[in-house]
C-alpha cells in the first residue's frame, strides 16, 4: 500500500515483510506508528520490521507526513511518518457494522479480512481478524521464489462513552505468522506479538480553551523465532553445520499524553509528553536437535529509555496564511549489558560492557502555508531532527576501531521541504521538493577487513540528499481519468566523497481511469530508470548496494464492480507481460536448497492475477 505513495520503494526480502523506504530512507529515519505506538521489532537483521506486525485492511486511516515536519509523534523521524489509525466507533443508539473481505490469486494468495463493531451511545465494541496466506511465487523467467508465507491477527476494543465528553477504550492485539526468506539462510518461524493499551479521550469542542485530551498507556512483546530447517530443506553450510535456532523478543511499555488548546479560532496549540522502555533479549542453540532453543535462557544485550516533550502550534491570524512550528527535545538513555560480543565465529569481551549512556536531544520545525483560495496551497517548512542511534546500529553491529558501536554518534538532519498543490475543475496538480544536511548520517558498511575476517560496522559520516516527488490528475471526457507521478532523489556522502547508497532511481507512473456509475478500468504504466550511482557494501541496517542496476518498465490493469449497495467485486492482474526484473532497492538473494541459483537480488513476482470480493453491512 505505501508503494502507491511516489517517492516510496520497499525492500524486497520475500513474499512479506518488507522494509519500506522513503526518499531513500529507512529503519528508524521513518516512522511507522500503528494506533499511536512505536512498534519494534526483535530481528537482529530486519526479519520483522514494523511491516511485519502491519494488516492495513483492519485500519480505517492511514496518514503520511513527509520529512521532518512535526514533532508529535517521536523523535528523529528525519523521512517522515507513517500513522496506522482506527477511528473509535461511537453509536447514537444500538447499531452494528459488518465488514468481510476475500482476496484470492496467483501464486496460492488468500486472504481473509472480518471486521464488526456493535454498540450504542454508552458501550461499544468492535472486533477484526485477519489471515493471508500465499505459496511461494515465480518471477518472470519462470523461477520459484523462495517467499511463502502465512499470517494472522486478531484485534478487539471495548469501548465505554459515560458521556459525551468522554471516552475510555481498553484494547488488545495477538498475531503471528511464518515468512520463508529468500534473501538469507533462515526463516521466520514466528513473529508473535501481544498488545495491550488503554487509551483515554476527553472532547470539548465549546467551552474554554481546553478542546481535548487523549492520554495512553500500552504495553507491547514480540516474540520472534527463525531458523534454518523448519520452511527449507537443511543443508549444513560452514557458518552453519547444525540445525540452528534463534530466537529473539523485545519488551516495550510507554505511554503518551496530548492536549489541544484553542484561543479565538486563531491558535491552536498540542503540546504533551511521551514515555518509551525497551527491553531486547536474545538466545540462540547451534544444535537445536539436541538444544532446542526454549531451554535456553534468554540474555539481555539491550536497554533503551526515552523521555519526550513536545508542543506544536498552529498560528491563522492572516486571512488564506498559517504558521505551523513545533519544538520537541528526546531525553534518551541506553545500556549495554553484554558481557561479550561476536568476532567472527568467536566470542570476545565486550569493550563497552555494562556501561550506560545518555543524550539530550532536541528537534523542531517551522513552516509557513498560504492558501489564497481552496484551489492552492503553498508551503515552505524548515526542520530540524536529531536521531539517537537503534538498536541495529548501536548494539548489532561494530565499529571501524572497536568490537562495540555503543558510542555511535547522534544523527542530525536539517531539511527544507517545498510543496505546492493546485486542484482545479479537470486538473490537480502537486510539486514537493525537499533539500537536506545530514551530519554524524549513521552509514552502515559491510565486508570491512577487520585482520583475517571481514566484518559490518556502524560509522558516522556527512551527507545530503534532494529531490522530490511530481503528481498531476486530469479528467476530461466525463468518464476519463489520467494521473501521472515522477519521484526523485539524489544523495551523496561528504566524507568519502562519493555517492550515498541506498538511493532509489528515477521512477514515473502513468494511470489511465475509465469510470461508470458502477463499474471502473484502469491501466497503470510504471517505469523505472537505471541506477549507477552506488556504493558497494555501503547502505543503512535494511540493506547495502549491491551493484548497478538496469531499468524496467510494468504494465498491470484493475476493474472494480459495484454489485450491489453492499457488494464490491475488485480484480486486476499485476505485471501483465510477466516480466523477469529487481528492484533496485533489494535483498541479495541466497542459495536454498531445491530453488534455483540465487540472482543478484530477490526477484520481484511474475505476472499475478487477483480478485477481491467485498460486503459491507
Amino acid at each position: 500500500m505505501l508503494r502507491t505513495i511516489p517517492g516510496f520503494n520497499v525492500i524486497r526480502k520475500g513474499g512479506t515483510d518488507g522494509d519500506p523506504t522513503f526518499r531513500g530512507m529507512a529503519g528508524s529515519r521513518l516512522g511507522i506508528l500503528l494506533d499511536g505506538e512505536l512498534i519494534l521489532g526483535g530481528c537482529g537483521n530486519r526479519m520483522d520490521p514494523p511491516t511485519a506486525y502491519v494488516f492495513p485492511s483492519a485500519y480505517d486511516r492511514v496518514t503520511f507526513i513527509r520529512g521532518p515536519q512535526t514533532v508529535r509523534f517521536g523523535a528523529g523521524q528525519s523521512a517522515g511518518t507513517v500513522l496506522f489509525e482506527r477511528d473509535a466507533r461511537r453509536f447514537e443508539s444500538f447499531q452494528t457494522e459488518w465488514l468481510s473481505q476475500l482476496t484470492f490469486g496467483s501464486f496460492g494468495r488468500n486472504d481473509q479480512l472480518i471486521d464488526t463493531a456493535v454498540g450504542n451511545a454508552n458501550v461499544d465494541a468492535r472486533l477484526s481478524a485477519t489471515r493471508s496466506e500465499a505459496d511461494d511465487y515465480k518471477d518472470g523467467s519462470g523461477q520459484r521464489v523462495h517467499s511463502q508465507y502465512e499470517r494472522w491477527s486478531l484485534h478487539g476494543t471495548l469501548g465505554w462513552n459515560p458521556n459525551a465528553a468522554h471516552r475510555l477504550e481498553l484494547a488488545g492485539i495477538v498475531s503471528d505468522g511464518e515468512a520463508a526468506y529468500a534473501d538469507r539462510a533462515m526463516d521466520g518461524t514466528a513473529f508473535e506479538r501481544e498488545n495491550l493499551s488503554l487509551d483515554w479521550q476527553y472532547r470539548n469542542p465549546h467551552m474554554g480553551p481546553l478542546r481535548a485530551l487523549d492520554a495512553r498507556v500500552y504495553y507491547n512483546y514480540i516474540d520472534h523465532v527463525m531458523d534454518n530447517f523448519r520452511l527449507r530443506t537443511f543443508t549444513p553450510t560452514g557458518m552453519m553445520p547444525n540445525r540452528t535456532e534463534s530466537n529473539p523478543d523485545r519488551k516495550t511499555v510507554g505511554a503518551r499524553i496530548e492536549t489541544r488548546w484553542h484561543w479565538e479560532d486563531a491558535w491552536e496549540l498540542r503540546s504533551g509528553i511521551d514515555w518509551q522502555r525497551n527491553q531486547h533479549t536474545t538466545r540462540r542453540s547451534t544444535n537445536a536437535a539436541v538444544t532446542p532453543v526454549e531451554s535456553l535462557p534468554r540474555l539481555t544485550d539491550a536497554r533503551f529509555r526515552s523521555i519526550g516533550i513536545f508542543s506544536e502550534n498552529t498560528f491563522e491570524g492572516i486571512e488564506g496564511q498559517r504558521w505551523v512550528s513545533g519544538v520537541r527535545v528526546d531525553f534518551h538513555r541506553a545500556e549495554d549489558p553484554r558481557a561479550t560480543v561476536p568476532a567472527g565465529m568467536m566470542m570476545q569481551p565486550n569493550p563497552t560492557a555494562n556501561q550506560r549512556r545518555s543524550e539530550t536531544l532536541p528537534s523542531g520545525f517551522l513552516r509557513w502555508e498560504y492558501e489564497p483560495t481552496t484551489q492552492w496551497l503553498l508551503s515552505i517548512g524548515l526542520g530540524h531532527s536529531q536521531r539517537f542511534p537503534d538498536y541495529w546500529e548501536l548494539i548489532n553491529k561494530e565499529s571501524a576501531t572497536s568490537l562495540s558501536a555503543f558510542e555511535t554518534k547522534p544523527e542530525k538532519t536539517t531539511q527544507l521541504d517545498i510543496g505546492l498543490n493546485r486542484r482545479g475543475p479537470s486538473l490537480d496538480y502537486g510539486v514537493s521538493l525537499f533539500a537536506n544536511r545530514i551530519d554524524d548520517f549513521i552509514l552502515i558498511e559491510s565486508q570491512v577487513p577487520k585482520g583475517p575476517r571481514m566484518a559490518t560496522i556502524s560509522r558516522n559520516v556527512d551527507a545530503q540528499t534532494y529531490g522530490g516527488e511530481l503528481t498531476a490528475s486530469y479528467r476530461f471526457y466525463d468518464n476519463w481519468q489520467l494521473d501521472s507521478a515522477l519521484a526523485y532523489v539524489r544523495g551523496r556522502n561528504r566524507t568519502d566523497s562519493q555517492p550515498l547508497a541506498q538511493q532509489p532511481p528515477l521512477e514515473g507512473r502513468l494511470g489511465l481511469t475509465y469510470t461508470q456509475e458502477k463499474w471502473s478500468l484502469g491501466a497503470l504504466l510504471r517505469v523505472v530508470d537505471s541506477q549507477h550511482r552506488i556504493a558497494i557494501n555501503q547502505g543503512n541496517i535494511v540493506g547495502q548496494d549491491i551493484g548497478r542496476s538496469s531499468g524496467f518498465a510494468i504494465l498491470s490493469l484493475n476493474g472494480n464492480w459495484q454489485v450491489s449497495e453492499r457488494n464490491r467485486l475488485s480484480a486486476g492482474v499485476d505485471n501483465l507481460f510477466d516480466k523477469s526484473y529487481a528492484e533496485h532497492l533489494s535483498r541479495g538473494g541466497s542459495m536454498v536448497a531445491g530453488f534455483p541459483p540465487p540472482t543478484t537480488r530477490v526477484n520481484e513476482p511474475g505476472r499475478n492475477v487477483w480478485v477481491q470480493w467485498q460486503f459491507n453491512y
